[in-house]
């Protein structure tokens, strides 16, 4: 019996496209073998990624002056492939806004290349808000902009696009098809699969094509995005399967109305969590509203005492990895696309449960 996974990454994946790749596994496409046998270079496995490549534009409404990569090594590959690639002309020094977790290890990546500087951060509040658009100035020689869309263990979401001269490069991995995005905002945007594309093992790069000169000399063949753009992301051999499922996963939002219908359901969704917590004693949102993540909902009981207790209950009624990341503690639920609406009803009721037993 499936049960309810809010489980931060690697997620859940939408049943129909685990059915369907349970039904293609040992004869895929009659070809007497499985998707994961064929060679990466066969017509058959081209076909696949040309696919998945065009469904992803489609989704997102990506431009034709941008690269689609897919890439190994997930978003934290990315991290240093977002310096070696853009220090090469001009400035090596970045601008970061600075929200959490992942924010940090990209600051940190980049400071073994160039310079990091923190224009803007929310360290002052415990990373529990994203800073607002007006509060911060970008330097005026920085080689690009980098900020992280959401931070998956704060559960802090961005509300808006920040506007600078520069390139602007994101982190979008926990919200990337989630809900429509200007692409054109933006030079660089990046993201692990293991959220919202599809299994671990491959992440996903749009670079605008302008940028792909940019890289420094000495830069590692595996990470550079002109070397993947030349070869359409095969330069060697591809994680393939992940490369595969992900195409099915776009497929299959294709078929749920794209991204704007997931933006409404994670809307619906968030909101009904969110509601929950506003309106009880017992449980609470450390994020300030007008920050929190429609992705990550991290909250806490006001007894931690009881914590393995909330945890036990919650995996015996089918609510499975609800344990918040073991940096912050606390809970933390994941309501990524695959996720459904009575994923969050099955817990809100859980929860207030657990509340009138033990609150």
């Amino acid at each position: 019996m499936r049960k309810f996974n809010f489980c931060a990454g690697p997620a859940a994946l939408p049943q129909p496209v685990l059915e369907q790749a349970q039904r293609e596994l040992l004869d895929w496409r009659g070809l007497g073998c499985s998707v994961m046998e064929v060679s990466h270079r066969s017509p058959e496995f081209v076909a696949v990624a040309e696919r998945a490549e065009q469904d992803l534009r489609d989704l997102l409404r990506v431009p034709s002056n941008y690269k689609v990569l897919f890439l190994q090594g997930g978003a934290t590959g990315q991290f240093s492939a977002v310096p070696w690639n853009l220090f090469g002309v001009g400035s090596k020094k970045a601008d970061f806004i600075h929200t959490g977790h992942w924010a940090a290890k990209a600051i940190k990546e980049t400071r073994r290349y160039g310079e990091a500087q923190i224009v803007a951060s929310s360290e002052d509040r415990n990373f529990s808000y994203a800073p607002a658009a007006d509060s911060w100035k970008p330097s005026r020689d920085a080689a690009y902009l980098h900020y992280t869309s959401n931070e998956t263990i704060g559960g802090v979401e961005f509300d808006y696009v920040p506007e600078v001269d520069c390139p602007l490069v994101v982190d979008m991995s926990s919200t990337i098809l989630s809900q429509p995005i200007a692409v054109e905002k933006f030079g660089v945007i990046y993201a692990g699969a293991q959220k919202n594309i599809g299994p671990s093992g491959i992440a996903v790069a749009l670079v605008r094509e302008d940028l792909l000169d940019r890289a420094m000399d000495n830069i590692p063949r595996s990470l550079s995005w002109k070397v993947a753009a030349d070869a359409g992301s095969m330069d060697n051999t591809p994680p393939t399967f992940a490369w595969y499922l992900s195409g099915l996963v776009f497929q299959w939002l294709k078929t749920q109305g794209g991204v704007e219908a997931m933006e409404k359901q994670a809307d619906i969704k968030s909101k009904m969590l969110y509601g929950f917590l506003d309106s009880s004693s017992f449980f609470s949102s450390p994020v300030e509203k007008g920050s929190r993540s429609r992705m990550n909902v991290p909250f806490v009981l006001a007894d931690a005492d009881l914590d393995k207790k909330f945890l036990e209950e919650s995996e015996a009624a089918g609510l499975l990895s609800l344990k918040g990341h073991r940096s912050v503690g606390g809970m933390r639920a994941s309501l990524y696309n695959a996720v459904p609406l009575e994923a969050v009803e099955a817990l809100v009721v859980f929860m207030a449960d657990f509340e009138a037993r033990w609150g």
